[in-house]
């Protein structure tokens, strides 16, 4: 009867111990735009391999449309954290009190392309005058990139809205927009089979090669009372990078995930993503991100000192 008894209370144990390790991940709401860039893929191909788990994180991930719609669900709490948020519209929504602060890089350089239909005439971003050129949401990197590349030119064109890479795409085939937006790897197949034509790239814009253009960001009241698991997704998230650029498992995972080749995916990567680029720890430009800012009236002013270490909370690394 005693071993019967001690035999259960070790089951009893076992369970309480499982029940104990099951209760130690940490849930975070999480949403991510442009669902298959590369970019964006770390949280979703980090929690498929096991790093996020590994930090006692466990994603729930929503995806949106863009920028714009990342950074409402985070403002209004339902979600705890955003990734890949403009930095011009984050610095804009901060100024204005919104419960917003940064915990990472997402991309510092520009992803982005503009492109037209193989019949276009346009062969190039300077014959864009009186033409239509789309971005994705307004104060969104592309956005900025947009006006940027406009004023760069001395063209005289109307920025449009479209929205989604995908959205985008059937309004420039279908002729409701004449110059498209992507962000690889969409696109790149399109571009190889001679259907589009790329005109441009972001990173054709010298002060934006080095300009952090969009953010991970966290809810300002959830970041204040889960420092540490902050601190946990923002390391998970570091490791994930790390794995994608130099385990080749990390590439055929997000070939996978992208639903394109292994051969695209590498492509993306290496031509479109430098690694230095998407460091969560880089955090560059910011002088000419609020002028532009300033410019094209989303911010009143630049951020002070004050104001910029306030906003900007990245997490030391964890060991």
């Amino acid at each position: 009867m005693r071993r019967r008894v001690a035999r259960m209370m070790l089951v009893g144990l076992a369970l309480l111990a499982g029940a104990a390790h099951a209760r130690a991940d940490d849930a975070i709401k999480l949403a991510v735009g442009a669902r298959g860039n590369w970019e964006t893929a770390a949280a979703e191909l980090g929690q498929q391999a096991g790093f996020f788990k590994r930090h006692g994180i466990a994603l729930e991930i929503l995806y949106t449309q863009g920028s714009g719609e990342t950074q409402q669900v985070v403002i209004s709490g339902s979600v705890a954290i955003g990734v890949g948020l403009g930095t011009t519209s984050v610095m804009s929504a901060f100024a204005k009190g919104a419960p917003l602060r940064v915990i990472g890089n997402a991309s510092t350089g520009s992803s982005e392309f503009w492109y037209v239909a193989a019949n276009s005439p346009v062969l190039r971003m300077k014959d864009a005058g009186g033409r239509t050129v789309g971005f994705s949401t307004t104060g969104s990197s592309s956005h900025m990139e947009v006006l940027a590349f406009l004023k760069h030119e001395g063209v005289d064109a109307k920025p449009v809205a479209t929205g989604g890479t995908a959205a985008t795409f059937t309004q420039v085939m279908s002729g409701q927009v004449d110059i498209g937006w992507s962000s690889p790897p969409f696109g790149i197949e399109a571009a190889r089979e001679g259907k589009i034509r790329i005109i441009a790239r972001g990173n054709e814009l010298p002060y934006f090669r080095d300009q952090t253009i969009r953010l991970i960001v966290a809810h300002a009241g959830w970041l204040e009372s889960h420092r540490d698991v902050a601190a946990r997704f923002v390391q998970a998230y570091r490791d994930t990078l790390a794995w994608m650029y130099a385990d080749p498992a990390g590439v055929a995972a997000y070939a996978g995930f992208a639903g394109t080749s292994v051969a695209t995916a590498q492509q993306v990567r290496d031509e479109f993503y430098p690694r230095d680029g998407l460091t969560v720890d880089r955090i560059s430009g910011l002088e000419a991100v609020m002028a532009d800012g300033v410019a094209n009236k989303y911010l009143a002013a630049p951020l002070t000192k004050d104001q910029l270490g306030q906003l900007f909370q990245v997490p030391a690394p964890v060991r």
